[in-house]
């Protein structure tokens, strides 16, 4: 009987995830399901020895229910070359830890691993930032550290979102209009006084009604119903995270648009597991480091994404073992 499939996941402490809304376990159910053994690691079982990517890995169980959804077993030093799939699912933020970890999974991957997502591109792809490779597919948008153009901009546009380059969950996201008073302290906090880059977007008045639209894409191809995340009466900020209502919907013409110029790039650079953000129509955020989303589509939908997730995966080793058996 063949060995069976390893799948290691990178994660943050499994027993601190929200049982019933972490994406990360719903791929890991599917995982299991499909007869791979999974094995847990957290960023500091990672480290490189000679050029090595080593681990200390723990055998992973996972069940659905709330009150106990995972196992875990005695530690293992072994190398992470020898996995077969490495997920990477550590949520930001994106700092120096961060980049230093996709180091050693750039090396995983070197090794024999198939890491996802593939740790050049998680590096390469802030999740704001990339968004300037697609500007047919966005609203109007400024990076830059000068508050000045800052200024100028919400002049021309009239009312501005404006974020850090590596924030989640909608943290400290600062919705202003032309003539706010708060205006220079906002730009002054954003780029700690001319000293960071930070993001100013037209503000798209549809987020009210439609909200933030998540769609995912796997391997490229978008999943058929987005995940509108309308912000509450109180707040502008359409984050889960920051109180707002998940209510999926089919995809629409625009969606299958923006899909249709990102994901094949997306599959073509190795990142399996991609959450466009859209609000109006327009995509504000490419996320590639840990998007979620999964569980409350899935609930209201029917849907099985962790499953499809697995599949691309199980398509992609498929193509690895033909390509060295030749």
């Amino acid at each position: 009987m063949p060995n069976r499939p390893r799948l290691a996941v990178v994660m943050d402490p499994i027993q601190d995830i929200k049982f019933a809304k972490d994406s990360t376990l719903a791929m890991l159910l599917a995982a299991s399901a499909r007869g791979y053994e999974l094995v847990y690691l957290e960023q500091r079982d990672l480290w490189l020895r000679d050029g090595v990517a080593c681990g200390r890995t723990r055998l992973l169980q996972v069940f659905k229910g709330p009150q106990r959804w995972f196992e875990l077993g005695e530690p293992k030093v072994e190398r992470l070359g020898d996995l077969d799939v490495i997920l990477m699912r550590k949520d930001p933020p994106f700092d120096t830890e961060y980049i230093y970890t996709t180091y050693i999974l750039e090396r995983a991957e070197d090794q024999g691993a198939l890491v996802v997502n593939r740790p050049r591109g998680l590096r390469d792809m802030n999740e704001k930032v990339y968004t300037a490779w697609y500007p047919q597919c966005c609203a109007p948008t400024l990076i830059t550290r000068d508050q000045g153009d800052m200024e100028a901009f919400l002049a021309e546009h009239g009312k501005a979102v404006c974020k850090p380059l590596h924030g989640m969950g909608g943290r400290s996201i600062f919705v202003i209009e032309r003539g706010d008073k708060n205006m220079n302290v906002v730009f002054e906090t954003l780029t700690d006084y001319g000293s960071r880059f930070a993001i100013v977007q037209r503000y798209i008045p549809e987020i009210v009604t439609g909200g933030d639209a998540r769609v995912i894409l796997v391997d490229g191809e978008p999943v058929p119903f987005a995940l509108a995340r309308i912000p509450s009466a109180s707040d502008n900020r359409g984050n889960l995270a920051a109180g707002a209502t998940g209510v999926t919907r089919p995809l629409d013409d625009r969606d299958r648009f923006l899909a249709a110029q990102i994901g094949p790039r997306m599959a073509e650079l190795g990142m399996l597991f991609v959450g466009l953000d859209v609000i109006g129509g327009f995509v504000t955020e490419i996320n590639v480091t840990s998007p979620t989303g999964i569980r409350e589509i899935d609930k209201q939908r029917g849907t099985d994404i962790g499953g499809l997730m697995m599949d691309a995966i199980g398509r992609r080793l498929a193509r690895a073992q033909l390509a060295r058996a030749h």
